[in-house]
C-alpha cells in the first residue's frame, strides 16, 4: 500500500459547471479532484498543476458533508493510493486512473493566501518583521532551476 499526503491542496471545480463533490445516492461516499501547483521548468512560468482524484467512504464521507467543503477550499488531506478502472461506454477498452482513497481529511491553516492588514500603532512592530510568505508559493523559487549542488565534499565517505 502507498499512503499519500498532500498539504494545501485545492478542491478543483467540477468539470463544465457541475457540482465539485459527487456524493453517491444513499450519500455514503463521495468523489473530487485536487489540485495542486508545483514547479516544472519544462513547463510555462516553470510551474503547472497536478490534479488527482480523491474518493471518501463512510466516516470521512460524513466529515466532509461537516466541512462543507467546496470548490477552491484549501485542505490538507491522508490516504491510500489506488487504481480505478473501467470500460469505457464509447470505445469498449478497459481504462485504468490513479485515486486517492481518503483516510483523513482536514481544512488547511495558510488558505494559500496572505492576510491584508491595516498599519496600526500595534502591528508597525510585526510590519518589520521578516517578510512573510508570498501568496504564491512559487515565487519563492526565485532563480532555482531544479537542481543546485551544495559544494564542499562529503565528509561521510572521505577517508
Amino acid at each position: 500500500m502507498l499512503k499519500v499526503i498532500a498539504t494545501d491542496v485545492i478542491v478543483s471545480k467540477g468539470f463544465d459547471g457541475a457540482p465539485a463533490l459527487k456524493f453517491s445516492e444513499k450519500g455514503d461516499s463521495v468523489r473530487f479532484r485536487i489540485g495542486k501547483k508545483v514547479y516544472d521548468t519544462r513547463a510555462e512560468n516553470n510551474q503547472r498543476w497536478v490534479n488527482l482524484s480523491v474518493k471518501a467512504f463512510g466516516t470521512v464521507c460524513d466529515r466532509i458533508k461537516k466541512m462543507q467543503l467546496k470548490d477552491g477550499s484549501f485542505i490538507n488531506i491522508l490516504g491510500r493510493l489506488d487504481e480505478d478502472s473501467w470500460e469505457d461506454s464509447t470505445t469498449h477498452e478497459k481504462k485504468t486512473a490513479m485515486v486517492i482513497i481518503l483516510d483523513e481529511v482536514e481544512y488547511c491553516s495558510s488558505g494559500g493566501s496572505k492576510q491584508q492588514k491595516e498599519p496600526t500603532a500595534n502591528n508597525s512592530a510585526e510590519q518589520n518583521a521578516a517578510p512573510t510568505a508570498a501568496s504564491d508559493p512559487m515565487e519563492n523559487f526565485g532563480n532555482f532551476t531544479g537542481y543546485e549542488p551544495f559544494g564542499g565534499g562529503n565528509s561521510f565517505f572521505d577517508e
